[in-house]
């Protein structure tokens, strides 16, 4: 007591003096025009006045209380702060481990490390159970979906595996994503339409394996699944890697923020990105308006899918109708009528022109090739317009302008294909209005870190103008130098894509260039021998996918056969032959009529674009007199 006294002796002496400075200071008026006071009582800095204890000594002690009590709410609140903190400490330990780390809110300094474990255990989840196809059965919000990728491939086709291909060719560290909406890995579509159908394998549908006409068996798909790694490992693979992702579409495009927008709301960015979105199958209002009976009643002949539901209804049914001349309807007419001899089924192929691939062939050649498809058990209806279709008594009833009336149980739609370009609108990508498909320059851009290739590219052409091309070859060249210019090659596109079709295994061409029936022609034909077939060209290339092998090839000097031409031939005759295209007397499409392996001397011809007095001549360089 007795210290707490001499303190208080020391410290009320100043504390009076502070009390009587702020009432002096507010009893004079003349501090507010800027002037300091010119007397200031000293005594008042050292000792106080008498009188005025009293009032000091109240104001010490309201001060003292209240300092008492803010440090006693202080402690009570600490320690309140405390008994909650152990009271949920000693809940989280109570509860089982696999409950704490699925915690709707679990509190951070409370557990970290069920949060860590979490994804741990369900990234081991797909690891054991997938084997192909990765990342198809993923779930739509999973995080372990890679959100950015170096190249982002859309479409799931060939020109998205020889894009793959080729990035990978040139940078070998590159990961790569291929975003597919279909559930099959990258294949070829071409034996969907000829090989498969006369394979002798009945689980041809389950293996999509099949003899090519050379006797060799091989796959549709482009690579085995072993081939490709998880999309979840691509962020972690040291050595890069190509990843596809399936059964997810691209919806939106962000080309200002480089990133893409899956159906399912993933959101995926990109340094350089490729769009092969291919096309999807035409159909016939008059089909389409028909209603739902007759719409499961028709096929859309396009993927892996079709081609079985096509086998499954090929079966099952005892009429199936086909819809369109060109090189699609023809090829599946010849299929499936080679498959009526042994199964009684009706195939019926009908269209507008006079004759099979009338709009690509000359007329003699349409009708001599109508008369080869009806020789293989097709029947066959020209100039058939379709004015309405109906089903009626469990039947399809296809009524025709001319008053005609087809009856049948399935219809295969095989009218063209438009080119897929829905991501136009939202990444502000040109499409062109004549031809369909993305707009590109030489070097198959859209925009400075966009390309595009395959059937919805639309680019042009240094020889023919601008163009849109819906074949194989095309697509294997276009998405290897779009892959190419991806890796910085810079390359322009002048490549003249071919295409062929095959019409079982004795009859095939090749064509390049603007084949259309419209223009003046001439054709060179010779008579054919037993190598001069689709058969004996792959038994000779060792390749059923003869523009994989031929377009790596270049003509430079061809040497013209030395036998002379022959005087006369039957005028149905085409056994074999080359069949020329002219615009302004140059020659700007060919056809390579049961003539293989030559298509690099038809290439330069219209790479070189002259005139020729003697087309006989030209055609020497095929060596087409050559038995």
């Amino acid at each position: 007591m007795l210290k707490c006294r001499t303190v208080w002796k020391k410290l009320a002496p100043l504390a009076r003096n502070s009390s009587t400075v702020c009432r002096y200071n507010v009893r004079r008026p003349g501090l507010n025009a800027g002037r300091t006071p010119t007397c200031v009582p000293t005594t008042h800095m050292s000792t106080g006045p008498a009188g005025g204890g009293k009032e000091n000594l109240v104001y010490a002690v309201l001060v003292g209380v209240a300092s008492v009590g803010a440090i006693g709410y202080t402690y009570q609140t600490l320690k309140g702060d405390q008994r909650r903190y152990d009271e949920r400490i000693e809940e989280l330990s109570s509860r089982p481990h696999k409950a704490a780390a699925t915690a709707t809110q679990p509190e951070p300094p409370a557990v970290p490390e069920p949060e860590q474990k979490a994804p741990e255990a369900e990234a081991a989840e797909p690891s054991e159970t997938t084997a192909p196809p990765p990342a198809g059965d993923s779930t739509p919000s999973s995080p372990k979906l890679p959100s950015h990728s170096p190249y982002l491939l859309i479409g799931g086709g060939t020109a998205s595996f020889a894009a793959a291909r080729s990035i990978r060719a040139r940078d070998p560290g590159a990961k790569v994503l291929i975003v597919t909406d279909e559930p099959d890995l990258p294949y070829m579509r071409p034996p969907l339409s000829k090989e498969l159908w006369f394979s002798d394998d009945p689980s041809v549908t389950e293996t999509l394996r099949f003899k090519q006409w050379n006797g060799k068996e091989r796959s549709i798909y482009f690579q085995p699944p072993s081939f490709y790694i998880n999309p979840e490992d691509l962020d972690k693979a040291e050595n890069g890697g190509v990843a596809v992702l399936l059964n997810k579409k691209v919806v939106h495009m962000d080309v200002r923020g480089n990133k893409v927008k899956l159906d399912d709301g993933t959101e995926i960015s990109y340094d350089k990105c490729l769009i092969a979105t291919g096309g999807v199958p035409r159909n016939l209002q008059v089909i389409e308006r028909a209603g739902e009976e007759v719409m499961k009643r028709t096929t859309l002949f396009r993927k892996i899918e079709d081609f079985k539901s096509l086998d499954k209804v090929s079966r099952n049914v005892k009429s199936v109708a086909i819809v369109g001349g060109g090189f699609l309807g023809s090829e599946l007419a010849c299929a499936l009528g080679r498959k009526s001899t042994e199964t009684g089924l009706e195939v019926i192929q009908m269209f507008p022109e006079r004759g099979n691939m009338g709009k690509v062939l000359p007329e003699y050649l349409s009708n001599w090739t109508t008369e080869k498809v009806k020789r293989e058990g097709v029947k066959v209806i020209a100039e058939a317009l379709v004015k309405s279709v109906a089903f009626k008594d469990d039947r399809l009833e296809i009524s025709l302008k001319d008053g005609r009336l087809v009856k049948t149980d399935h219809i295969v739609a095989a009218v063209g294909l438009e080119p897929n370009v829905d991501l136009a609108k939202s990444a502000g990508l040109e499409v062109d209005s004549d031809f369909g498909g993305y707009r590109v320059n030489a070097e198959l851009q859209a925009r400075s870190n966009i390309w595009v290739a395959g059937d919805a590219s639309c680019f042009y052409d240094i020889r023919l103008g601008r163009r849109r091309v819906e074949h194989h070859d095309h697509a294997v060249v276009s998405g290897r130098l779009a892959g190419e210019n991806m890796t910085g090659a810079s390359k322009p596109y002048w490549h003249q894509s071919m295409f062929w079709s095959d019409l079982g295994p004795d009859v095939g061409y090749e064509a390049i260039g603007i084949v259309d029936s419209s223009l003046p022609t001439v054709g060179v034909f010779a008579k054919a021998t037993a190598k001069d077939t689709p058969k004996a060209a792959t038994e000779e290339s060792g390749t059923g996918i003869r523009s994989e092998s031929e377009t790596e090839d270049t003509a430079t000097s061809p040497v013209a056969s030395s036998a002379p031409a022959p005087t006369a031939q039957h005028k149905d005759d085409y056994g074999k032959g080359v069949i020329f295209y002219l615009q302004d007397k140059v020659v700007v499409g060919i056809i390579l009529w049961n003539v293989f392996n030559r298509m690099p001397v038809a290439r330069k011809i219209i790479k070189d674009g002259e005139e020729h007095a003697d087309l006989n001549e030209v055609a020497k360089l095929f060596n087409i007199h050559e038995d």
